[in-house]
């Protein structure tokens, strides 16, 4: 169960920072645009920070269940793994569409 659980916070944990690092960058890539630049790198800084406390609470969390099924080691640790990714796409999809909208007002407010 050890190892299980260690490979469980090695992929999810691994997974949290591949998308908050997704996120950064794609920041950065809108901050090319002279007209809100500084908009955005700051809207992506403050998002993916707050991306990875929440992801990184929700991975604790549901990590946590791991130990409560101690007969079907596999299942709980193929479910928590599914369960946090899911979750992880789904605030990272939110993420993204916040970063999306405080961009589309930077650029109504510059024109």
């Amino acid at each position: 169960m050890f190892t299980l659980a260690l490979v469980y916070i090695a992929l999810a944990f691994g997974a949290l920072a591949a998308l908050a690092i997704m996120m950064l960058r794609i920041g950065a890539l809108l901050g090319t645009c002279p007209d809100s630049s500084r908009t955005a790198r700051a809207a992506a800084v403050t998002i993916a920070t707050g991306f990875a406390a929440i992801g990184a609470g929700g991975v604790i969390l549901i990590g946590a269940v791991l130990p409560l099924l101690p007969e079907a080691q596999m299942v709980s640790f193929l479910g928590a793994l599914g369960f946090a990714a899911l979750c992880l796409g789904l605030g990272f999809t939110q993420a993204v569409g916040t970063l999306r909208a405080i961009m589309l007002d930077a650029h109504a407010k510059a024109a």
